[in-house]
């Protein structure tokens, strides 16, 4: 991948398990089938909507060559690379590669919140290990660490850094990169709920998650926006909201699958800790995924 890779809509998959909780590979492989067909234009494997902590290192491998065998080559494989260590991230990040993934997305280390300097070792010895494209990942609110436009700056020293995936919700903040870096990074909206606000703002890609469900919206959603055509994006937009939203919750990860399992590209099973919905809790998001559904574009339910 090359800087100009870094384009479009780019599903950050859910993880299926089978009744034993265990990878279901099948399914794995053809969820990507089905994003790629319906224009994604990459895939990003085991972020925190993929349930990543969850799995095993091994585990982990696997699905990256499952999601590689899924998609042919045809869009680039992603891979997630996020840890409790630096060192197992560096190891993750060797064996994405020799995995047949095309690009990496760095997180910042789980669970210890590094100060700015320690966040800077840890991302450079993960950009070091590799000669794959990479994307870093700034969420300030779940992970703690935020990553500033100046700190950014230093980082675009390693050549194959190339993108960066903003979810701090401030739509400020991607002009700002703007403003330090021009082009030298192609900035990623995070966060579903501000896609169009993002693209206005000079976000060329869309790491997405409601796009597990509804690829087809998505995508439109994002060609509308890029192409300028904001009043036909504001209407699908403003039908689409009440579902993306979905993305921004501790339960988004339920949540998704759970419109996955409704569109019957999925099922709801996730793995310990989190449970899935139950009781009220579920009738009510049952209750805004299908009166959303029931009023989907015609244009969209047709395909």
């Amino acid at each position: 991948m090359n800087r100009s890779d870094w384009s479009g809509v780019f599903p950050a998959i859910t993880t299926p398990f089978d009744e034993r909780l265990a990878v279901d590979h099948d399914a794995l492989k053809e969820h990507v089938a089905w994003l790629a067909r319906t224009g994604s234009r990459g895939i990003v494997a085991l972020g925190s909507l993929g349930e990543g902590a969850t799995l095993s290192y091994d585990e982990k491998v696997a699905v990256f060559k499952s999601c590689r065998a899924g998609l042919g080559g045809k869009i680039p494989l992603i891979a997630s690379i996020a840890s409790l260590s630096t060192a197992e991230a560096v190891a993750l990040a060797k064996d994405a590669e020799r995995s047949g993934c095309d690009g990496l997305m760095v997180l910042p280390p789980y669970v210890y919140r590094p100060d700015e300097r320690e966040a800077d070792a840890h991302f450079r010895a993960v950009l070091g290990a590799t000669t794959l494209s990479c994307m870093l990942y700034n969420n300030p609110i779940a992970y703690g660490t935020d990553v500033t436009p100046a700190q950014l700056a230093s980082l675009v020293r390693h050549e194959n850094l190339h993108a960066v995936k903003d979810s701090s919700g401030d739509i400020r903040r991607l002009t700002a990169i703007g403003e330090e870096l021009g082009e030298r990074l192609a900035v990623f909206v995070g966060l579903d709920d501000c896609i169009v606000e993002g693209v206005a703002a000079g976000a060329v890609g869309w790491v997405a998650g409601l796009v597990n469900a509804l690829p087809e919206e998505s995508v439109r959603l994002f060609e509308l926006a890029s192409a300028g055509q904001w009043e036909d994006a504001r209407a699908l937009y403003h039908w689409f909201l009440p579902l993306l939203r979905l993305d921004t919750g501790i339960k988004f990860v339920q949540l998704i699958k759970l419109v996955q399992q409704e569109m019957g590209h999925g099922s709801e099973r996730v793995r310990p800790p989190r449970l899935a919905l139950a009781g009220a809790e579920r009738d009510e998001a049952l209750a805004l995924i299908r009166a959303q559904l029931a009023t989907r574009p015609a244009a969209m339910a047709t395909r």
